[in-house]
């Protein structure tokens, strides 16, 4: 009941996707989704390049089963991420800033499954048209980076759009079968999760962080701000975000290059490097410098919180699903749930269409 084009596309048992949270995404954690019958991907966005190729062979020794590869194409190491997905057979790579035709068209040809993410129908038919394919598409519920459109009106119309010629996605607010039924009903060929994902007992997120999550109890209370990035963000309100939404321009620059430092000495990558991905940045999204840099070093802001254990001291990426879940379940435990729930509601609704066929049987 639950085998659809993407299942086929990824060789995924169930069309659940884990994402790839950034120092969340971890080869155990990827392991762990992908055993339960989910598609997980690495987040390689954050391993830094030294550690990407063992990560990616540390997942092949926890699975069998195919997984993903994310990054984004303004990282220093993009081409050798390409290279490495390449050469060890890895099934799809993930990516929100797309990489360039070139790098597209060499992962095609080896045969990797393109999948980004996107916001916008508009956004989903460039995709399209740069050879993606499948995609996630995310709706105003899901964490981190996210728009203002809520995903109940933001699927159809994507699929509306790009639905007939590949896969599509849905991301934002899922956690359970009841949601795996919603989306393909609009026509979805599975869901994506994170929240839910980091809010296993996979998870490589310390107690403290994750008793944060757990701690959030109204949905509406996990908030959009501009203060990290000047990009909107959905996140849990912490002490970190809160001294950034009161800052000024000079402040929020300084901490934005005292993380980028930081960033650099974890990544390797060269001062200049940085720069360069800032300045990239502020050409395509039209950021200003302390935005740009805000975002290129991201990353290490949100592993204060992710790795160090210090949920005042970083952000917290959050889905407004974090609001409605309670509990620490195994990927396993998840995704059986997720399956279990989902087959009895498309039983259930096709008992509801035809009323009379359970009478008369």
């Amino acid at each position: 009941m639950l085998t659809t084009r993407l299942t086929e596309l990824l060789g995924c048992r169930y069309p659940i996707v884990q994402t790839a949270m950034g120092w969340v995404a971890d080869p155990n954690l990827v392991a762990g989704s992908c055993n339960a019958g989910a598609f997980g991907f690495l987040a390689g966005a954050t391993i830094p390049p030294a550690e990407m190729e063992r990560d990616i062979l540390r997942v092949k020794e926890l699975t069998d089963k195919p997984f993903g590869v994310n990054f984004h194409m303004y990282q220093p190491n993009a081409a050798d991420i390409v290279d490495m997905v390449i050469r060890h057979g890895v099934r799809a790579v993930s990516y929100s800033r797309s990489p360039g035709p070139d790098m597209i068209r060499k992962l095609k040809d080896a045969g990797v499954v393109c999948m980004p993410t996107v916001g916008l129908p508009k956004h989903a038919l460039k995709a399209v048209e740069l050879g993606a394919d499948a995609v996630t598409v995310q709706g105003g519920e899901g964490g981190g980076h996210t728009g203002a459109v809520p995903t109940t009106l933001l699927i159809p119309q994507v699929i509306d759009a790009v639905g007939e010629k590949i896969p599509v996605v849905a991301a934002g607010g899922f956690k359970d079968g009841r949601g795996l039924v919603a989306a393909m009903a609009w026509g979805a060929d599975g869901i994506a999760m994170g929240t839910r994902f980091l809010l296993t007992r996979e998870s490589p997120v310390p107690d403290a962080t994750l008793q944060r999550y757990l701690d959030c109890k109204n949905p509406g209370e996990i908030i959009v701000s501009r203060a990290m990035d000047g990009l909107p963000q959905r996140m849990i309100m912490n002490e970190l975000l809160g001294e950034l939404e009161r800052a000024g321009t000079l402040r929020k620059l300084l901490i934005a290059i005292r993380n980028g430092l930081a960033f650099r000495q974890h990544t390797g990558a060269s001062l200049v490097g940085l720069l360069k991905s800032a300045f990239a940045m502020t050409r395509s999204d039209d950021m200003t410098a302390a935005q740009a840099i805000m975002s290129a070093n991201a990353p290490m802001i949100i592993q204060k919180a992710m790795v160090d254990g210090e949920p005042s001291r970083g952000v917290l990426p959050s889905g407004q699903v974090a609001g409605v879940i309670d509990s620490l379940l195994s990927c396993e435990e998840l995704v059986r749930a997720i399956v279990a729930e989902a087959e009895q509601r498309l039983t259930a609704l096709a008992q509801r269409a035809n009323p009379g066929t359970q009478a008369g049987s």
